[in-house]
Protein backbone atom coordinates (compact mmCIF):
# COMPACT_ATOMS: atom_id res chain seq x y z
CA UNK A 1 0.00 0.00 0.00
CA UNK A 2 1.41 3.27 -0.80
CA UNK A 3 1.29 6.12 1.60
CA UNK A 4 0.29 9.56 -0.05
CA UNK A 5 -0.35 13.40 1.60
CA UNK A 6 -3.00 15.32 0.17
CA UNK A 7 -3.16 18.69 1.05
CA UNK A 8 -6.08 20.95 0.23
CA UNK A 9 -7.87 23.98 0.62
CA UNK A 10 -8.88 27.38 -0.67
CA UNK A 11 -6.93 29.56 -2.64
CA UNK A 12 -4.60 31.60 -0.45
CA UNK A 13 -3.72 29.56 2.48
CA UNK A 14 -0.35 28.42 1.83
CA UNK A 15 -0.88 25.15 0.16
CA UNK A 16 2.06 25.65 -2.07
CA UNK A 17 4.77 26.50 1.27
CA UNK A 18 3.80 24.22 3.22
CA UNK A 19 4.08 20.97 0.30
CA UNK A 20 7.50 22.83 -0.58
CA UNK A 21 8.45 22.15 2.96
CA UNK A 22 6.56 18.51 3.78
CA UNK A 23 8.50 17.61 0.16
CA UNK A 24 11.54 18.56 1.23
CA UNK A 25 11.60 17.00 5.03
CA UNK A 26 10.10 13.68 3.43
CA UNK A 27 11.71 13.45 0.39
CA UNK A 28 8.16 13.91 -1.52
CA UNK A 29 7.51 15.09 -4.99
CA UNK A 30 4.40 17.20 -5.91
CA UNK A 31 1.39 16.41 -8.16
CA UNK A 32 -0.82 18.93 -8.81
CA UNK A 33 -4.39 18.71 -8.01
CA UNK A 34 -5.85 22.06 -9.87
CA UNK A 35 -7.68 21.81 -12.55
CA UNK A 36 -6.12 24.83 -14.22
CA UNK A 37 -2.87 24.62 -14.18
CA UNK A 38 -2.77 22.14 -16.72
CA UNK A 39 -2.94 24.70 -18.95
CA UNK A 40 0.57 26.11 -20.49
CA UNK A 41 0.75 30.13 -20.15
CA UNK A 42 -1.57 30.18 -17.74
CA UNK A 43 0.28 31.31 -15.09
CA UNK A 44 -0.71 34.07 -13.18
CA UNK A 45 -4.24 33.82 -12.81
CA UNK A 46 -3.66 30.23 -12.11
CA UNK A 47 -1.12 30.94 -9.31
CA UNK A 48 0.96 28.47 -10.27
CA UNK A 49 4.40 28.01 -8.37
CA UNK A 50 7.47 29.43 -9.98
CA UNK A 51 10.59 27.41 -10.82
CA UNK A 52 12.26 29.61 -7.85
CA UNK A 53 9.37 28.74 -5.53
CA UNK A 54 9.53 24.62 -6.55
CA UNK A 55 13.08 25.14 -4.66
CA UNK A 56 14.19 21.65 -6.79
CA UNK A 57 10.83 19.46 -5.83
CA UNK A 58 9.59 17.57 -9.24
CA UNK A 59 5.92 18.75 -9.51
CA UNK A 60 3.77 16.85 -11.89
CA UNK A 61 0.23 17.35 -13.57
CA UNK A 62 1.71 21.09 -14.53
CA UNK A 63 1.66 22.36 -18.10
CA UNK A 64 0.30 19.58 -19.92
CA UNK A 65 -1.90 20.58 -22.01
CA UNK A 66 -2.72 23.68 -24.08
CA UNK A 67 -5.60 25.65 -23.75
CA UNK A 68 -7.64 24.39 -26.46
CA UNK A 69 -7.33 20.96 -24.83
CA UNK A 70 -10.50 19.60 -22.70
CA UNK A 71 -8.76 18.18 -19.35
CA UNK A 72 -11.31 16.34 -17.23
CA UNK A 73 -11.15 14.67 -13.60
CA UNK A 74 -10.76 11.17 -15.32
CA UNK A 75 -7.87 12.01 -16.96
CA UNK A 76 -6.82 13.75 -13.65
CA UNK A 77 -7.05 10.90 -11.74
CA UNK A 78 -5.40 8.03 -14.75
CA UNK A 79 -2.32 10.77 -14.50
CA UNK A 80 -2.24 11.12 -11.12
CA UNK A 81 -2.22 7.61 -10.53
CA UNK A 82 0.75 6.66 -12.65
CA UNK A 83 2.65 9.47 -11.35
CA UNK A 84 1.92 8.12 -7.71
CA UNK A 85 3.22 4.79 -8.87
CA UNK A 86 6.18 6.57 -10.47
CA UNK A 87 7.13 8.95 -7.31
CA UNK A 88 6.81 5.50 -4.81
CA UNK A 89 9.21 3.84 -7.41
CA UNK A 90 11.97 5.88 -6.34
CA UNK A 91 11.14 5.95 -2.85
CA UNK A 92 10.14 9.13 -2.52
CA UNK A 93 6.88 10.49 -0.87
CA UNK A 94 3.90 11.56 -3.03
CA UNK A 95 2.17 14.98 -2.11
CA UNK A 96 -0.88 15.92 -4.26
CA UNK A 97 -1.82 19.41 -3.34
CA UNK A 98 -4.34 21.15 -4.61
CA UNK A 99 -8.02 23.18 -4.64
CA UNK A 100 -10.23 21.11 -6.81
CA UNK A 101 -12.09 19.36 -4.54
CA UNK A 102 -13.52 16.64 -6.90
CA UNK A 103 -10.24 15.90 -8.82
CA UNK A 104 -8.92 15.05 -5.58
CA UNK A 105 -12.23 13.21 -4.23
CA UNK A 106 -11.98 11.44 -7.54
CA UNK A 107 -8.47 10.33 -6.56
CA UNK A 108 -8.51 10.00 -2.78
CA UNK A 109 -11.82 7.80 -2.70
CA UNK A 110 -11.29 5.95 -6.12
CA UNK A 111 -14.23 6.85 -7.16
CA UNK A 112 -15.56 5.06 -10.72
CA UNK A 113 -17.58 7.32 -12.66
CA UNK A 114 -15.64 9.15 -15.60
CA UNK A 115 -13.80 6.31 -16.90
CA UNK A 116 -16.33 5.89 -19.88
CA UNK A 117 -16.33 9.62 -21.34
CA UNK A 118 -15.24 8.95 -24.71
CA UNK A 119 -18.11 6.35 -25.40
CA UNK A 120 -20.43 6.33 -28.28
CA UNK A 121 -23.33 6.47 -25.76
CA UNK A 122 -21.98 9.55 -23.48
CA UNK A 123 -21.26 11.49 -26.95
CA UNK A 124 -24.78 11.09 -27.30
CA UNK A 125 -25.99 12.08 -24.12
CA UNK A 126 -23.46 15.26 -23.92
CA UNK A 127 -24.51 16.44 -27.52
CA UNK A 128 -28.29 16.66 -26.66
CA UNK A 129 -28.03 18.64 -23.48
CA UNK A 130 -25.32 20.52 -25.08
CA UNK A 131 -27.93 21.83 -27.56
CA UNK A 132 -30.09 21.92 -25.09
CA UNK A 133 -27.84 24.82 -23.45
CA UNK A 134 -27.50 26.07 -26.88
CA UNK A 135 -31.42 26.40 -27.59
CA UNK A 136 -32.94 27.17 -23.67
CA UNK A 137 -29.65 28.35 -21.85
CA UNK A 138 -27.26 27.08 -19.93
CA UNK A 139 -29.81 28.20 -16.48
CA UNK A 140 -32.11 25.65 -18.05
CA UNK A 141 -29.68 22.88 -18.40
CA UNK A 142 -28.54 23.36 -14.31
CA UNK A 143 -31.82 23.55 -13.39
CA UNK A 144 -33.02 20.24 -15.06
CA UNK A 145 -29.62 18.99 -12.59
CA UNK A 146 -30.96 20.78 -9.81
CA UNK A 147 -34.07 19.03 -9.59
CA UNK A 148 -32.43 15.20 -10.87
CA UNK A 149 -29.37 15.79 -7.93
CA UNK A 150 -29.78 18.96 -5.97
CA UNK A 151 -26.51 17.92 -3.91
CA UNK A 152 -24.45 17.52 -7.36
CA UNK A 153 -25.78 20.85 -8.69
CA UNK A 154 -24.96 22.85 -5.38
CA UNK A 155 -21.36 22.17 -5.65
CA UNK A 156 -20.67 22.39 -9.42
CA UNK A 157 -18.78 26.23 -9.35
CA UNK A 158 -21.21 28.57 -11.13
CA UNK A 159 -20.94 28.72 -15.36
CA UNK A 160 -19.47 25.60 -15.25
CA UNK A 161 -21.38 23.73 -18.52
CA UNK A 162 -19.24 21.32 -18.64
CA UNK A 163 -19.28 19.72 -15.43
CA UNK A 164 -23.28 20.28 -15.15
CA UNK A 165 -23.61 18.26 -18.47
CA UNK A 166 -21.53 15.96 -17.40
CA UNK A 167 -23.21 14.88 -14.38
CA UNK A 168 -26.62 14.58 -16.15
CA UNK A 169 -24.89 12.29 -18.61
CA UNK A 170 -23.82 10.00 -15.82
CA UNK A 171 -27.34 10.19 -14.36
CA UNK A 172 -28.68 8.88 -17.71
CA UNK A 173 -26.46 6.21 -18.07
CA UNK A 174 -26.75 4.66 -14.86
CA UNK A 175 -29.80 5.72 -13.43
CA UNK A 176 -28.20 7.10 -10.27
CA UNK A 177 -27.78 10.43 -8.64
CA UNK A 178 -24.15 12.00 -9.75
CA UNK A 179 -23.98 12.43 -6.21
CA UNK A 180 -24.54 8.90 -5.42
CA UNK A 181 -22.01 7.57 -7.72
CA UNK A 182 -20.53 4.22 -6.25
CA UNK A 183 -16.85 3.94 -4.99
CA UNK A 184 -13.92 1.65 -4.40
CA UNK A 185 -11.89 1.93 -1.39
CA UNK A 186 -8.70 3.45 -2.76
CA UNK A 187 -5.85 0.18 -2.32
CA UNK A 188 -3.46 3.18 -1.37
CA UNK A 189 -2.75 5.22 2.14
CA UNK A 190 -3.97 9.11 2.05
CA UNK A 191 -3.45 11.35 4.55
CA UNK A 192 -5.87 14.23 3.96
CA UNK A 193 -4.43 18.00 5.64
CA UNK A 194 -6.58 20.79 4.89
CA UNK A 195 -5.60 24.64 5.22
CA UNK A 196 -7.79 26.81 6.31
CA UNK A 197 -8.49 30.45 8.06
CA UNK A 198 -11.12 32.91 9.60
CA UNK A 199 -13.14 33.51 6.74
CA UNK A 200 -12.76 37.77 6.68
CA UNK A 201 -8.86 36.86 6.92
CA UNK A 202 -9.00 34.91 4.30
CA UNK A 203 -11.03 36.80 2.33
CA UNK A 204 -8.79 39.91 2.84
CA UNK A 205 -5.68 37.86 1.53
CA UNK A 206 -7.92 36.80 -1.56
CA UNK A 207 -8.55 40.51 -2.41
CA UNK A 208 -4.76 41.38 -1.97
CA UNK A 209 -3.87 38.68 -4.14
CA UNK A 210 -5.42 39.32 -6.93
CA UNK A 211 -3.69 42.73 -6.52
CA UNK A 212 -0.81 41.20 -6.78
CA UNK A 213 -1.49 39.37 -9.55
CA UNK A 214 -2.43 42.32 -11.29
CA UNK A 215 0.74 44.33 -10.69
CA UNK A 216 2.28 40.81 -11.96
CA UNK A 217 0.72 40.91 -15.10
CA UNK A 218 -2.75 39.53 -15.12
CA UNK A 219 -4.33 41.86 -17.21
CA UNK A 220 -1.96 40.61 -20.30
CA UNK A 221 -2.29 37.04 -19.27
CA UNK A 222 -6.08 37.33 -19.76
CA UNK A 223 -5.94 39.42 -22.89
CA UNK A 224 -4.01 36.75 -24.67
CA UNK A 225 -6.30 34.12 -23.73
CA UNK A 226 -8.96 36.55 -25.05
CA UNK A 227 -6.83 36.81 -27.93
CA UNK A 228 -7.02 33.31 -28.67
CA UNK A 229 -10.30 32.97 -28.78
CA UNK A 230 -10.90 32.38 -25.22
CA UNK A 231 -14.29 32.35 -24.84
CA UNK A 232 -14.90 29.41 -26.57
CA UNK A 233 -11.94 27.32 -25.09
CA UNK A 234 -12.10 24.81 -22.29
CA UNK A 235 -9.61 27.42 -20.27
CA UNK A 236 -12.14 30.06 -19.99
CA UNK A 237 -13.79 28.78 -16.86
CA UNK A 238 -10.91 29.32 -15.04
CA UNK A 239 -11.27 32.34 -12.16
CA UNK A 240 -8.90 35.37 -12.96
CA UNK A 241 -9.58 35.58 -16.98
CA UNK A 242 -13.60 35.36 -17.86
CA UNK A 243 -14.05 38.04 -15.77
CA UNK A 244 -11.96 40.54 -17.85
CA UNK A 245 -13.68 39.41 -21.59
CA UNK A 246 -16.29 41.67 -20.98
CA UNK A 247 -13.97 44.63 -20.07
CA UNK A 248 -11.86 43.28 -23.63
CA UNK A 249 -15.28 44.10 -25.51
CA UNK A 250 -15.68 47.36 -24.26
CA UNK A 251 -18.94 46.43 -22.28
CA UNK A 252 -17.18 46.99 -18.81
CA UNK A 253 -14.63 49.31 -17.26
CA UNK A 254 -11.59 47.45 -15.69
CA UNK A 255 -12.27 48.24 -12.02
CA UNK A 256 -15.82 46.62 -11.87
CA UNK A 257 -13.59 43.83 -13.71
CA UNK A 258 -11.36 43.28 -11.13
CA UNK A 259 -13.67 43.62 -8.20
CA UNK A 260 -15.70 40.77 -9.95
CA UNK A 261 -12.52 38.43 -9.90
CA UNK A 262 -11.93 39.21 -6.72
CA UNK A 263 -15.60 38.48 -5.54
CA UNK A 264 -15.48 35.16 -7.84
CA UNK A 265 -12.11 33.87 -5.96
CA UNK A 266 -14.34 34.31 -2.64
CA UNK A 267 -17.32 32.27 -3.91
CA UNK A 268 -15.47 29.86 -4.90
CA UNK A 269 -13.52 29.45 -1.73
CA UNK A 270 -16.55 29.11 -0.41
CA UNK A 271 -17.40 26.19 -2.31
CA UNK A 272 -13.74 24.84 -1.83
CA UNK A 273 -14.36 24.75 2.01
CA UNK A 274 -17.94 23.39 1.68
CA UNK A 275 -16.72 20.38 -0.87
CA UNK A 276 -13.36 19.17 1.47
CA UNK A 277 -15.30 19.72 4.65
CA UNK A 278 -19.06 17.97 3.57
CA UNK A 279 -17.55 15.13 1.19
CA UNK A 280 -13.97 14.53 2.70
CA UNK A 281 -12.35 13.61 5.98
CA UNK A 282 -10.07 15.78 6.60
CA UNK A 283 -7.26 17.24 9.12
CA UNK A 284 -7.84 21.45 9.66
CA UNK A 285 -5.12 23.72 10.31
CA UNK A 286 -4.67 26.99 10.10
CA UNK A 287 -1.46 28.54 9.72
CA UNK A 288 -2.19 32.06 8.63
CA UNK A 289 -3.52 33.27 11.99
CA UNK A 290 -0.76 31.04 13.94
CA UNK A 291 -3.62 28.85 15.71
CA UNK A 292 -1.64 26.13 14.43
CA UNK A 293 2.03 25.65 13.53
CA UNK A 294 3.77 23.82 10.77
CA UNK A 295 5.83 21.59 13.43
CA UNK A 296 1.90 19.57 13.95
CA UNK A 297 1.39 18.85 10.42
CA UNK A 298 5.41 17.51 10.70
CA UNK A 299 4.55 15.53 13.41
CA UNK A 300 1.57 14.08 12.13
CA UNK A 301 3.18 13.25 9.02
CA UNK A 302 5.26 11.54 10.84
CA UNK A 303 3.53 9.44 12.78
CA UNK A 304 1.41 8.22 9.65
CA UNK A 305 4.56 7.35 8.17
CA UNK A 306 5.46 4.96 10.30
CA UNK A 307 2.58 3.04 11.33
Amino acid sequence: MTKIVAIMGPTAVGKTALSIDLAKRFSGEVISGDSMQVYRRLDIGTAKITKAEMAGVPHHLIDICDIQERYSAAMFKQQAEQAIKDIAGRGHLPLVVGGTGFYLQTLTENLTLGQDYFDDRSAQIRQHWQQLAEERGAAYVRQRLAELDPAAEQHIEKGNLRRVIRALEVIEKTGRRFSDQPRQKSANDYLLIGLTTDRPVLYDRINRRVDLMMKEGLLDEARWLYDHDGASLPARKGIGYHEFFPYFAGEIDLATAVRKVKQDSRHYAKRQLTWFRNKMDVHWFDLVSGKDQPEQINELVQSWLIK
